[in-house]
């Protein structure tokens, strides 16, 4: 028998400014930036100091505001982060998120206020599984962590939405969902089992031992290889467009 004691790959040891860094998800945080600097990268022209502001307003969002809602509902990753904190870290961020929001919306298009509201809304209703758990779906999570943040750096930039934006939005929909059915199994491993034994017998008559990290390695693995390809996507296009 042997099972996984870290909540999550990248969670560091508990206790002091470690607890901040695993509040923030590191990997998956990037990961999900990606999506804004592949939407901005897009747009039919690139504005560096508004994707720098857009990137900003979704890390205080996401990484930041939305974590500290979700160790706030059931404390997932063990941070010993007084509730307190997490309640002023998560108003104090998605209220500076929103204020970016608004300040761009002045400067281009009052349309994008509609994006500033959504983003509060679901990042408080898939958090604290408002409404008894409706929008805390994977399907939510893919059009909130996935689609939304392409679509909105893109029609931060463009100020409309064309066929590539919306084919931006799929595939950071589909990566995104591929993520969430990955982590589902990940976290069952991680943060449910208490115990696990038994074995496997090969075509060759070898047996394997069915451990939980054998549950979790595959597609904790696959998390892995995802969560730095998509900023080496990301890097692609900004590097292409800066050229």
């Amino acid at each position: 028998m042997s099972v996984l004691v870290k909540p999550a790959f990248y969670a560091l040891r508990p206790g002091g400014w470690r607890d901040y860094v695993t509040l923030l998800h590191p990997p998956y945080t990037l990961w999900h930036l990606s999506y804004v600097a592949v939407g901005a990268a897009l747009a039919p022209h690139m504005k560096w100091g508004l994707l720098g502001w857009t990137v900003l307003a979704f890390l205080l969002a996401m990484g930041v505001g939305a974590h500290a809602l979700d160790e706030l509902h059931g404390r997932p990753l063990g941070t010993r982060i007084p509730s307190g904190v997490l309640v002023a870290l998560a108003a104090v961020s998605l209220a500076a998120a929103s204020a970016i929001g608004i300040v761009v919306a002045a400067d281009t298009t009052w349309w994008l206020l509609a994006f500033v509201v959504f983003g509060a809304f679901v990042a408080v209703a898939y958090n604290l599984e408002l409404a008894g758990g409706a929008f805390h779906s994977d399907v939510w999570f893919a059009l909130a962590w996935g689609s939304f943040p392409a679509l909105t750096a893109y029609f931060a930039s463009a100020e409309t939405i064309r066929g590539a934006a919306v084919a931006a939005a799929a595939f950071a929909f589909l990566a995104s969902l591929a993520q969430r059915r990955l982590s589902t199994q990940v976290r069952l491993v991680r943060r449910r089992l208490t115990r696990v034994s038994g074995s496997a017998t090969l075509t060759d008559g070898a047996a394997v031992t069915v451990d939980a990290d054998l549950l979790a390695r595959a597609p904790e693995q696959a998390l892995q290889l995802l969560a730095a390809a998509l900023p080496m996507l990301a890097a692609a296009l900004l590097l292409a467009r800066a050229a």
